[in-house]
Formats: C-alpha cells, structure tokens, sequence
C-alpha cells in the first residue's frame, strides 16, 4: 500500500486529508510540526509527503531541503499564501508541486495520484536510460549526473528535465511542451515552473563543456545543443 506522510500544524486539517487519502486506499502517518516530520520521514519512509509551509520548530522549506538531502520521494508543498516567490523558491527546493489552501479534498487526492503516476517510473529501466555526451552522464536509473566523473547534485525534476532535452538534442520544445513532457498534461502549474528549473541547472552545469550546453532560443523556449565535429 502507498504511504503518504501528512504535515501540517492544524489537527483538523490533518484528519480531514487522513480521512478522505484513507478512503482512497493510502496508508496515512500525521506530523504536526517540522521536527517531527523530518523524524518521521525517515522512520515511516512514506511514497509521498504532503507539506504545510507555515510550521513550528522548523518551517516547510526547511523541511523540504533535509528530506531532498536523503530521498527523491515526491512532495506536494501546502500553501496559504499562493505567492509565486513561494513556488519558485519550493521549486528550486525540489517540491513536486503545490496546492493553495483553502482547498477541496478531491483536488488533493487528484494531486496526489497524478504526482504519484508522473513519478512511479523513476526506477524503472528505459532503453535510453543512461545518457553520454563528451563528459556529460545522465542516468535516470540512478538519478544522478556526472561531469567528468565527478556528481552533480541536482533535484530529480531537474535530472528528468535534462535528461529530457539532452535525449532530444539540438531540438527546441517550448515551455508548454516541457511541461507536457516533463510534468506530465495534468499538471497545473506554469510555465515559470520551466524556467526556474533551466536557471537552476544552469548554475550548476553551465561552462562544463565546449561541446554541449542549454540554451536559450528567444520568443520559442530552450533546447540542449550539442556542437557537431
């Protein structure tokens, strides 16, 4: 059975979501505090965590960092606020997506199984599963990225998104088809969503080599260019 781990400060909020992931057949574990989530995460090594923002003794960001320090476990942060300076900064935390309280606990459950579907082949073997370029290794397998044999660590959103790209090089899609592609048809984000992640991969990829890089192409979207010998 699918172990959702829930995180929120307010009791009532947390048997709600209990009651209804419950009924729909997932195993629930109750954190009321940041502290505790973080202990739980590891004890209980839920498939997937729903995270309150707002939390005593340690906030959701915080929380969202350690658990992506261990695990590439899905993440759907809960949030109050609605405000794109939160997105983006989950984002480049490694969250999955987010869900804007007050919300309808069908939307939740709706999240949750569409998150869990994007994510349930992550460990699954794929005919290009392993990608090389000059001194570039992607591995979806492992989800890890090398350069010059030495591991970059990036979120896995980031990983699929370069892999995605890379396994279509010198194409351009645009922002809407990487979230097609990437995040899947159903998610309900937009297409900054793209754009912090290509920034962030950037910073830690860019200049590593003469022979490939992301690039940007103005008024369409980005593309991963590999120069021809």
């Amino acid at each position: 059975m699918v172990k959702i781990l829930v995180v929120d400060d307010d009791q009532s909020i947390c048997e709600l979501l209990k009651i209804y992931l419950e009924n729909s057949n997932y195993e629930v574990k109750i954190a009321n505090d940041g502290v505790e989530a973080v202990t739980a995460f590891k004890i209980y090594e839920p498939d997937l965590v729903l995270l309150d923002i707002m939390l005593p003794k340690k906030d959701g960001w915080s929380v969202c960092r350690e658990i992506r320090e261990m695990s590439s476990k899905p993440i759907i942060m809960i949030t109050a606020k609605g405000e794109v300076f939160d997105k983006v900064l989950g984002l480049e935390l490694g969250a999955d997506d987010f869900i804007v309280k007050p919300f309808d606990t069908k939307e939740v459950t709706a999240r949750v199984k569409a998150v869990l579907r994007r994510t349930s082949g992550r460990d699954d073997s794929e005919e290009n599963d392993t990608i090389k370029i000059d001194n570039l290794e992607i591995s979806k397998s492992k989800y890890e990225i090398r350069i010059n044999g030495k591991t970059i660590d990036v979120p896995p959103k980031e990983l699929e998104l370069l892999h995605y790209l890379a396994s279509n090089s010198n194409r351009v899609f645009t922002r809407d088809q990487l979230l097609d592609k990437v995040w899947g048809f159903d998610y309900l984000g937009d297409s900054r969503t793209v754009d912090v992640h290509i920034k962030r991969l950037r910073e830690k990829i860019d200049n590593s080599s003469d022979v490939w890089c992301l690039k940007t192409v103005w008024g369409v979207g980005y593309k991963f260019e590999v120069k021809s010998e």
